[in-house]
């Protein structure tokens, strides 16, 4: 990826880096939890919440300490809300595709790109991060 395809300052295109580079263990680790609650029988919905509950302080303690260099618990509160807000957009959007007759696995595979970039700019945000100018 170039400069040019990515139009952020040095800092905050090595952190938009290492957050993809996240993203994908911490969407291997959600999608994971999701699959097998669908797969165990749950209803989409059940199994999108089960993700969110296992999910929550994995993806914190991945986020602060391997892309935005949090120590500690403190902004966990923060977190939680933007990821709340997060899922419930998520939800939201599975609940429609669902209803247009895509299955679930399908459905939420076609939902996570938008939240890979909501989840860039919500997150970032409440851990102390501000894509155009890094660090606050």
């Amino acid at each position: 990826m170039t400069s040019a395809a990515l139009p952020l300052r040095p800092e905050a295109r090595t952190a938009f880096l290492r957050f993809l580079a996240v993203g994908v263990l911490n969407t291997a680790f959600g999608y994971g939890v999701y699959a097998a609650g669908v797969l165990a029988g749950l209803p989409a919905q059940a199994a999108l919440a089960l993700q969110f509950l296992l999910g929550a302080l994995w993806n914190y303690r991945l986020h602060a300490r391997l892309v935005f260099a949090v120590r500690g618990w403190g902004r966990l509160p923060a977190y939680v809300g933007a990821y709340l807000l997060i899922w419930a957009l998520n939800a939201l959007a599975l609940r429609g595709l669902l209803a247009a007759g895509m299955g679930p696995l399908a459905a939420q595979a076609l939902v996570l790109p938008a939240t890979v970039i909501l989840s860039w700019g919500l997150i970032g945000r409440v851990m102390g991060f501000h894509a155009a100018g890094g660090r606050s």
